[in-house]
């Protein structure tokens, strides 16, 4: 067993997939396209801004053919769907506005891990900007692609070789990983970076600080949940299957926070 610092933080995950051959063995499973890159830019912002958010990316590397951006997220945000839409169509207009019309020879992709998971629970989900026909055939128009990874709803049907990369980052979570279960060298090379002893002093202090700016987060995001989900109680138009969806709340919690409402 090897003792390694979780990739739930994000200056940990970025130290890992920033190496060159880590990210693009990433890219090549998930997307199956092999870029040819030397650099990954970590915190990647255009200047000047495009639109009225000044949008920042976690990791963001580009070839002549493709423009890849990988974030994280482990706090469950209520809008992330949106949040990561607006990152990816940010990345695409950055491209036009240098192009000499509106189909640029590069495809750009994104790629968000949730570490925590999801309210919809489900290991891989795809948003495709291509066109399809009422039969649900794909115009072959539009390659720009969104993929959210979510390693906490791994499972059987999981296609390889995404799980052995979703297992090595649930893997991580505890701190501790086999690496006899893995074979893939760059997961292996992936481990070999985060290892608890190469964790550099301000490396742990940007961990606690996440984790501490991470917990206030998360207090006050279930107090947002519990808030709306008595709202619906007290409306009583919902299930309690309606309301635990909508809230991410699970079913017992619904029932405590119902009996207080008596």
């Amino acid at each position: 067993m090897k003792e390694v610092a979780p990739l739930r933080y994000g200056v940990i995950f970025k130290k890992a997939f920033c190496v060159p051959e880590i990210f693009t063995a990433f890219v090549r499973d998930f997307l199956d396209i092999r870029m040819s890159i030397s650099h990954v830019e970590t915190e990647k912002a255009f200047s000047p801004p495009i639109g009225r958010v000044d949008t920042r990316f976690d990791l963001f590397a580009e070839d002549r053919e493709n423009r890849v951006i990988v974030d994280i997220q482990h706090i469950r945000y209520p809008d992330h769907y949106h949040r990561f839409l607006y990152y990816h169509c940010v990345a695409m207009m950055e491209m036009i506005a240098g192009s000499g019309n509106y189909e640029p020879e590069t495809r750009v992709f994104t790629i968000v891990v949730l570490t925590s998971g999801d309210r919809h629970k489900k290991d891989v989900g795809v948003t495709s900007f291509d066109p399809v026909d009422l039969q649900g055939r794909p115009y072959g128009e539009i390659p720009h692609r969104i993929l959210h990874i979510c390693p906490k709803y791994l499972n059987e049907e999981t296609p390889e070789p995404f799980r052995e990369w979703m297992l090595a980052m649930e893997d991580t979570l505890d701190g501790l990983v086999d690496e006899s279960a893995y074979s893939c060298p760059e997961i292996l090379e992936l481990f070999r970076q985060i290892e608890k002893d190469g964790i550099s002093p301000k490396e742990n202090a940007a961990m606690k600080d996440e984790y501490s700016h991470r917990q206030l987060l998360d207090k006050e995001y279930d107090k947002g949940r519990k808030d709306t989900a008595v709202n619906l109680i007290r409306m009583g138009a919902l299930t309690e299957e309606q309301i635990s969806q909508a809230t991410g709340l699970s079913a017992e919690d619904i029932r405590q926070l119902q009996i207080r409402q008596t």
